[in-house]
């Protein structure tokens, strides 16, 4: 998406420098649903909540905007003390705006309308200006007049955006904004608002459960589970370096293979023996939890290490198969779509386990 910057900004609200939770708790009736959260988002960047349903991860989000009080813990805007056991900053009062998973535009309200609700206080020539703005940017310019139910979703969800940006907040939240929307309409919608988001040098935090939508949004990712933060990092050091038992199993696909620690930076396992960069602090004769993703192993006819093929799943651009080693363990494997190879049908592996992730056994 390309983005006209030829309209004057109107900078009513500095932009956020930083925003940091401390050990915040937030639950219901004394009882926590988030524990302990602690994360810290920094000026323009895209954060993401990312957990299962039941997490609390839109609790969490509630707690940020100000619709849930904290039990423990405190978060601070640039510094300025927003909420704690102590204090609670009302909503209306925090500079943040929030797009809710149901997108809950206003069907009596015409777009412009819709778009411009945030905007009473605004001298009426810079509300209109800004709208004028926001139906550029969201690529929606000519919309001005129509009414939300005349949209498709993807069009709604962008004005939902765009009232969102519209007032300026110091940063934006987003429920689930995507959950309503089919797979491919997601697929070209989510890239396009993290544009939108950049362009607009806003700082925002996505709620979602779906890995690979956090991962074309998000600079930075929080993974939760039961109410906590497992970890906190770019999507690529969550994929390639998972903290926890949890992360690595939530994160992608991957089996876990016993293997026995050989060395500073090499275990033996079904696979062999593999060295990967790793200080992994385990002693050697230890035996390990060896995570294994379908990347690490890929399909190879001139390999004398075969395994064969129990399942196999078409992606388009590959296929994953599900392979069987000598030792009776079964891992994924990655091939290209053109080497269509049938179930039950033995297959050359090449393994390529470059970094070590292993836990306890």
């Amino acid at each position: 998406m390309s983005f006209s910057t030829s309209q004057k900004q109107l900078p009513i609200q500095k932009q956020l420098k930083s925003m940091t939770l401390n050990a915040v708790s937030v639950g219901y009736e004394g009882q926590p649903i988030v524990k302990q959260a602690s994360f810290e988002l920094k000026e323009g960047q895209i954060g993401c909540l990312l957990g299962p349903s039941g997490c609390g991860k839109s609790t969490l989000l509630r707690a940020l905007a100000g619709f849930e009080t904290l039990m423990t813990g405190e978060i601070r805007v640039d510094g300025e003390l927003i909420a704690s056991e102590d204090r609670h900053v009302n909503p209306e009062d925090r500079h943040i705006g929030m797009v809710f998973q149901d997108i809950a535009l206003f069907p009596h309200l015409s777009i412009t309308e819709n778009i411009a609700f945030g905007l009473s206080a605004w001298p009426k020539s810079d509300a209109q200006e800004r709208v004028s703005y926001l139906l550029n940017l969201v690529g929606l310019s000519g919309f001005e007049s129509r009414y939300p139910h005349s949209l498709s979703g993807g069009q709604q969800q962008r004005v939902a955006l765009a009232r969102a940006m519209a007032p300026k907040p110091k940063l934006l939240l987003m429920d689930e904004p995507f959950s309503g929307l089919d797979a491919k309409l997601r697929e070209e919608l989510v890239p396009d608002i993290r544009d939108i988001l950049k362009h607009e040098k806003m700082a925002a935090i996505l709620v979602t459960h779906d890995q690979m939508e956090a991962f074309a949004m998000a600079d930075q990712v929080s993974v939760m589970s039961a109410g906590e933060i497992h970890q906190t990092g770019t999507p690529y050091n969550i994929y390639h370096d998972p903290e926890t038992r949890f992360v690595a199993e939530f994160i992608g696909h991957g089996d876990f293979l016993t293997a026995t620690v050989c060395g500073a930076n090499c275990v033996h396992s079904d696979l062999g023996t593999i060295r990967g960069d790793l200080d992994h602090g385990f002693e050697a004769n230890q035996e390990v939890d060896l995570l294994v993703r379908p990347d690490d192993i890929l399909h190879d006819d001139d390999s004398e290490f075969v395994g064969m093929i129990e399942s196999k799943f078409f992606r388009g651009s590959h296929f994953l198969y599900r392979v069987k080693l000598s030792s009776g363990k079964i891992v994924f494997c990655f091939a290209s779509s053109h080497h269509d190879h049938a179930v039950g049908q033995e297959i050359g592996l090449s393994v390529h386990l470059d970094h070590l992730v292993m836990f306890p056994r």
